[in-house]
């Protein structure tokens, strides 16, 4: 079992920068891949960013460039640094882990066992 609790969002103007934590129980947190997705009032949740075990990194396009995903296994913490904000980055931002075994595929929200409570990131313009 692991339990991922969010930090870091808030308030911000378009063109701020944010930065979330995603801390996880547990000792396997190094076993892990973990993910950050996010949802928008009235849409569905979506994939933002995700690093594997051993630190790979991908970024939905409309994120690239602006937000940056990393990880401390010492710490058991992933983060999103999130950097020239937009209006249309406000929402709920979730972190997940996915557990190891199988094909990871990083933006299939399926595979992600274990979910924060999630963080609200809003934007103004």
């Amino acid at each position: 079992q692991v339990q991922l609790v969010e930090s870091g969002g808030g308030l911000v103007q378009a063109g701020g920068s944010l930065s979330l934590s995603c801390a996880a129980s547990g000792r396997t947190f190094s076993s892990y891949h973990m993910g950050w997705f996010r949802q928008a009032p009235g849409k569905e949740r979506e994939p933002v960013a995700a690093i594997t075990r051993s630190a790979g990194t991908f970024y939905v396009d409309s994120v690239k460039g602006r937000f940056t995903i990393s990880r401390d296994n010492a710490k058991s913490t992933v983060y999103l640094q999130m950097n020239s904000l937009k209006s249309e980055d406000t929402a709920v931002y979730y972190c997940a882990a996915d557990p190891p075994g199988g094909t990871y595929v990083p933006f299939r929200q399926s595979g992600y066992r274990y979910w924060g409570q999630g963080t609200q990131v809003t934007v103004s313009s």
